[in-house]
């Protein structure tokens, strides 16, 4: 069974098509600047190579057929026709209080995406256009399923996920934390398990997914129990653009000493802060991390200050979960930075020998660049790992269970 696993963003489309008989990737690639100026679509194939097409797409049915015909025509083709493709797995950020699970997608469903944009505003219109745009191409005959970023975390109890203000907000407006990268959380978790050698149902994890956008989840016997984010992606810690968690009354006061009105506050708090704003350089980690080692540069305290705020608050949110759940056996370090930033998770674990944890500094330089392995060293109470995450692998692996019936 082949199937294509979409991602759909306000101005992009990402892409891969899975042979699920293998889980081998046999194509990928993205649209980028959707209904802009300079709209292109690069597309990768299994050895290596790139071809970028310049083509105008006004928006994302323009952009799926681009997708389809890359697929299926000229250097970039790997497939024969579409009907090739028996099934189509959509990332979905929100899924809101009622879509806890992976679905089939009908009416009701992509209704009930729709109703949840307001918590995702900037996410789940994209997902609809991304969907919609499958289904005109596609029609009624191939299954389209939703892998929502929040599914993970329904788990989630209570006390993890009510915010303390007056319960009449929840009741008449759903107000609570659902999390984010659950995708993420959910196959390394998963993939850590299998590494131990141990069923996930003993195991107590802390995922740490660490990137552009970054989150921390506590995994309890499979199940999450607590995460980072929450209403929206920009709660937790301090990530590129965003801030995390910032006493509310700061915000409050600089809307009436700035003049602010919400959408400008938005902006502040999810484009302007985190790395960007602390260290004034960028938002990008490889950036900062060369600032702050170059003692010539301007900002270079600035730059420091930024990754300093962030390995403090990574350490702060493990010690938190390994309370909340009353210990934990695992750690695992995943995406962009958690996955290549060497120096970030050799401070981080030399700051959590309260917890037995036992480093490894010759292993944790070998895991970079998508190598996956154990950090810490015989003997550490804690085990901690390196994990590429594959949140495509995982939708794909979702969307084939929920459709092989129907093919």
């Amino acid at each position: 069974m082949d199937i294509l696993v979409i991602n759909a963003g306000s101005s992009s489309l990402k892409y891969q098509l899975i042979d699920m008989e293998t889980e081998a990737v046999l194509a990928s690639g993205g649209c980028e600047r959707i209904g802009l100026d300079g709209s292109r679509l690069e597309a990768k194939l299994p050895g290596g190579a790139k071809i970028t097409y310049e083509l105008t797409m006004h928006n994302h049915t323009e952009a799926f057929l681009a997708v389809t015909k890359a697929l299926t025509e000229g250097e970039s083709k790997v497939i024969d026709s579409l009907g090739c493709i028996q099934a189509v797995g959509h990332r979905v950020v929100q899924g809101g209080p009622k879509l806890q699970e992976s679905v089939l997608i009908d009416d009701a469903v992509l209704a009930e995406i729709e109703r949840n944009a307001d918590f995702a505003p900037l996410h789940n219109p994209a997902h609809v256009q991304g969907i919609r745009a499958c289904q005109q191409v596609f029609g009624p005959g191939v299954p389209q399923a939703a892998v929502f970023d929040t599914a993970f975390h329904a788990t989630l109890p209570p006390e993890a996920y009510l915010f303390p203000l007056p319960y009449e907000y929840y009741e008449k407006y759903q107000l609570r934390r659902f999390g984010f990268h659950g995708t993420s959380h959910k196959f390394v978790s998963r993939r850590c398990a299998k590494v131990m050698g141990v069923p996930l149902r003993e195991l107590k994890i802390i995922t740490c997914h660490l990137g552009n956008g970054s989150s921390i989840t506590a995994v309890k016997n499979g199940l999450s129990v607590d995460t980072s984010m929450g209403l929206t992606p920009l709660d937790g810690f301090l990530m590129g653009t965003r801030c995390g968690a910032v006493d509310p009354s700061a915000i409050l006061y600089l809307m009436a000493k700035e003049g602010w009105d919400i959408n400008q506050t938005s902006d502040v708090l999810n484009k302007r802060s985190g790395a960007l704003g602390v260290s004034g350089i960028s938002s990008d980690d490889r950036d900062v991390k060369a600032a702050a080692e170059d003692p010539g540069h301007p900002l270079q305290q600035r730059a420091a200050l930024a990754r300093g705020i962030q390995r403090y608050q990574v350490r702060k949110f493990i010690g938190a979960y390994a309370a909340a759940m009353n210990g934990v056996d695992a750690i695992v370090f995943t995406g962009g930075i958690g996955e290549n930033t060497t120096d970030l998770r050799a401070h981080i674990c030399r700051n959590l020998t309260y917890l037995g944890v036992k480093f490894d500094a010759e292993a944790n330089e070998r895991c970079i660049r998508g190598v996956e392995g154990e950090i810490s060293a015989p003997g550490s109470k804690v085990r901690v790992f390196v994990l590429p995450t594959n949140e495509e692998l995982l939708i794909a692996r979702e969307t084939q269970a929920l459709a092989e019936d129907l093919i």
